[in-house]
């Protein structure tokens, strides 16, 4: 039996043509306003491949608002580059290191990822306890594995919480002088006692 002869699979008798349809109004006001436009978005991406691969600025053309946003899009592209390509780098690093791990790296790295769920486990109820009791649990974990990272870290933290806490503290003793030592000189009806 053939393909042609079951009804499922039978070929239409003759071939296609293809008719192409006539414009429409909006179709054509759309060609017209393309090739009005055409040396403006062709000066415009000439600018933006010749900025982009050489690094040099072209002048631009005045009040051209296509000009004005290649030239915010190169300066954005400019400062975001130097960041993607960071990250990128960071990421390829992680992989490269994780394809090249120590050995017993996975293992401690499942028992530190353990003590954070265990840690999730005992937050019943309060949302600061979700943020502190695993990275809490996860660092003690940590800890015993790397113990001198770990007191390394705890010497780094010490210090910087030590002096933010000295930075609040004198905020606070200075916020005290401003606001209560007027209000101790006030009398119970706002008139001063010491005249």
């Amino acid at each position: 039996m053939k393909i042609d002869e079951l009804s499922l699979y039978s070929v239409p008798e003759g071939q296609p043509k293809y008719m192409e349809e006539p414009r429409t109004q909006l179709e054509e006001s759309i060609s017209q306003l393309r090739h009005h436009c055409e040396p403006y978005t062709s000066w415009c991406q000439m600018f933006l491949s010749a900025t982009w691969r050489a690094g040099a600025v072209m002048p631009s053309l005045p009040g051209c608002s296509c000009c004005q946003m290649a030239e915010r899009a190169v300066e954005t592209y400019s400062q975001t580059k130097p960041k993607m390509q960071s990250l990128v780098q960071w990421g390829l690093d992680g992989y490269e290191y994780l394809q090249n791990a120590p050995p017993g790296f996975f293992p401690r790295l499942g028992v530190i990822g353990f003590a954070g769920l265990v840690g999730l486990v005992f937050t019943r109820g309060s949302k600061i306890k979700k943020l502190v009791y695993p990275p809490v649990f996860m660092g003690l974990a940590a800890s015993i594995y790397y113990p001198q990272q770990a007191i390394t870290f705890v010497q780094v933290s010490g210090e910087k919480l030590y002096d933010w806490g000295l930075r609040g503290y004198i905020v606070v003793e200075d916020l005290w002088k401003e606001n209560f030592q007027k209000v101790q000189g006030l009398g119970a009806c706002g008139l001063h006692l010491h005249d």
